[in-house]
This record gives structure tokens, C-alpha cells and sequence, in this order.
């Protein structure tokens, strides 16, 4: 990756005040953010449940940003025509690991003109997305297990992060590779230097007495 290319700052909606979800995505839009994302959760694929598609339509009325959707979910392919139809969805992202047809549901976000994900588990080898690399704008490695936000940090996803940034240079494609989980001023410069692109970055963010310093100091 090279040295001059800007990390993407975005924060996670899953750690605001929901009682004040306009306010607080226009607080981070304000601050710098460059995209907003929103973790869409079953309490299947994951342990947990968060919100579904009324929810990312409200936070995209309040910011011009572009939403970042992750959906944490069974069989996506059911679901990303209500996500893609939202006003501002410019990425949907699902899971290799979800029941479904990756490789179609990633060819149907991306015929809908939208940047198409795949998200990989920490337990997941790059291995088994090896077929999909050049069908996907979006990598997005977790470095936690996905369910709950506040996680610390696992350090072993770095060399995931690595391998990723070697397959793209490898195979000579663009897509951006993405981190969620534990992601503070700390491991987003450990992600960075490994390859990564993007930061996904909750608590760190919407906890922060001063918004706009730590989303600098993320990009920094």
C-alpha cells in the first residue's frame, strides 16, 4: 500500500446514543468521518441483535456521508435489495461465512452500481475467499469475533491484514481492504502499516470527549 494513501475513517453506529442517533451522526460527520457505518446484526450469525434498515435510513437522513452497511446476517441475498434501495448505501458488505451464494450475492450489490464487501471471520483462512478476489471492492478482515462492539483487539488478524495487502498487490486489483474490531488510534497505525485502508471505529470514536481529535488522530 502506498505510504501516501489516506485511511478512511469510519464510525460505527452501533456505539452511539440511539436516543440521539441524528445528532450523533451529524457529531461525527462533522468531525471528519468519511463514511458512517452501520453494523446490521440477526441474533443468528451472531450472538447479538442491533437494527435493521429503518435504522440506516435515519442515520443516512442526517449525513451526507456515504453508509458503509455490514450485514452480520444469514442468508444476506434475502435482504441487500432493502439495504441497496436506502438513500446514501454506497457499500454493502456480507459474509463469506453466511448462508448464501457469496460470489452472487457480491455480483447483485455490485449490478445494483454499489460497492460490493466480503467479510471474513478471524477464524476464517484468506484461503477460502480465494476464488471471489476480483469480485469484491471491499475486504473487510474482523479483528474481533463480530456480536458486540468494545471488544479488545486481536493482534494475530495483523498478518491476515498482510496476506490480504500481498494477494491485492499479487493479483494487481484495487479493492480496499477493511478493519472492524477494537480499532483505536493504537491498532488503527498497527492496521495501516499492515495494509489496511479503512477503520472501523466505534467506541473509540463516540466516546471521545473531542470527535474530531481522535478521528485525526485515527487517520493521522
Amino acid at each position: 500500500m502506498p505510504a501516501q494513501r489516506p485511511s478512511i475513517i469510519a464510525p460505527s453506529i452501533l456505539a452511539c446514543d440511539f436516543g440521539r442517533l441524528g445528532d450523533e451522526v451529524k457529531s461525527v460527520t462533522e468531525a471528519g468521518a468519511d463514511w458512517i457505518h452501520c453494523d446490521v446484526m440477526d441474533g443468528d450469525f451472531v450472538p447479538n441483535i442491533s437494527f435493521g434498515e429503518p435504522i440506516v435510513k435515519a442515520a443516512g437522513g442526517h449525513t451526507g456521508l456515504p453508509l458503509d452497511v455490514h450485514l452480520m446476517i444469514q442468508r444476506p441475498d434475502r435482504y441487500i435489495g432493502q439495504f441497496m434501495s436506502v438513500p446514501g448505501v454506497a457499500s454493502v458488505t456480507s459474509h463469506l461465512e453466511a448462508n448464501h451464494d457469496a460470489g452472487v450475492t457480491l455480483d447483485t450489490v455490485r449490478a445494483a452500481g454499489k460497492k460490493a464487501g466480503l467479510s471474513i471471520k478471524p477464524g476464517t483462512p484468506l484461503d477460502q475467499a480465494k476464488e471471489l478476489f476480483g469480485r469484491f471492492d471491499i475486504l473487510l478482515i474482523m479483528t474481533v469475533e463480530p456480536g458486540f462492539g468494545g471488544q479488545p483487539f486481536m493482534n494475530d488478524m495483523l498478518s491476515k491484514i498482510r496476506e490480504a495487502d500481498r494477494i491485492r498487490t499479487d493479483l494487481g486489483l484495487g479493492f480496499l481492504i477493511e478493519v472492524d474490531g477494537g480499532i483505536d488510534v493504537e491498532t488503527a497505525a498497527l492496521c495501516r502499516e499492515a495494509g489496511a485502508d479503512v477503520m472501523v471505529a466505534g467506541t473509540s470514536v463516540f466516546k471521545a470527549a473531542d470527535r474530531a481529535a481522535e478521528i485525526s488522530a485515527l487517520r493521522a
